[in-house]
């Protein structure tokens, strides 16, 4: 275990739990695999596809935020991590393949910490396309509330821009042979 890593991981967290356990391996995996340094600015992107406690390891011991624009959340719910490399666009993608076993959660945050990370993660290399770098957006003050709203998030309504929380989605949905499909 790195326990620079997971002390800073902790203070960072709030307190020690499995699934920070979970990030600080992912994170581990990560440096040894792909030989990554964290990030200063966007040259490392972490594709998360959960938004649990290991995800605060990411931000603590990697430096991918949401707020520089490389972390970005995809909600499969999966302990899965898909680290990417701007500057030799290699991206490899890490999913936990343990699972706890009923073992009292202590124990199960120790055995994490202490295994081998391919013992803990199913790794490969990922095909993906490299994310765009974080852009900024004008303000548009919203016609129905009044709050300003980055332009890429205003929706068009009824002649008005209209922020998210103001906008009704509009949904019919078709229903063929009991399965519900929205357009």
């Amino acid at each position: 275990m790195n326990s620079d890593y997971w002390n800073k991981a902790k203070v960072f967290h709030g307190h020690e739990c499995p699934g920070l356990a979970i990030g600080v391996k992912a994170c581990q995996a990560a440096v040894e695999i792909m030989g990554i340094n964290p990030a200063i600015d966007e040259e490392l992107v972490c594709i998360t596809e959960n938004d649990a406690c290991g995800v605060d390891a990411v931000q603590a011991l990697l430096g991918c935020t949401l707020g520089k624009g490389n972390l970005i959340y995809k909600a499969t719910g999966k302990q899965a991590f898909t680290f990417i490399n701007r500057s030799t666009g290699k991206a490899v993608r890490f999913c936990l393949k343990t699972q706890n076993n009923y073992m009292e959660r202590s124990l199960y945050q120790e055995y994490i910490l202490n295994a081998d990370v391919c013992d803990l993660f199913e790794y490969k290399i990922a095909e993906i396309t490299i994310p765009d770098s974080a852009r900024s957006f004008s303000s548009i003050v919203c016609e129905k509330c009044g709050e300003s709203t980055s332009e890429n998030k205003i929706r068009l309504q009824e002649g008005k821009s209209v922020c998210l929380d103001c906008y009704d989605n509009y949904s019919r949905g078709w229903y063929i042979s009991g399965i519900h499909l929205t357009l």
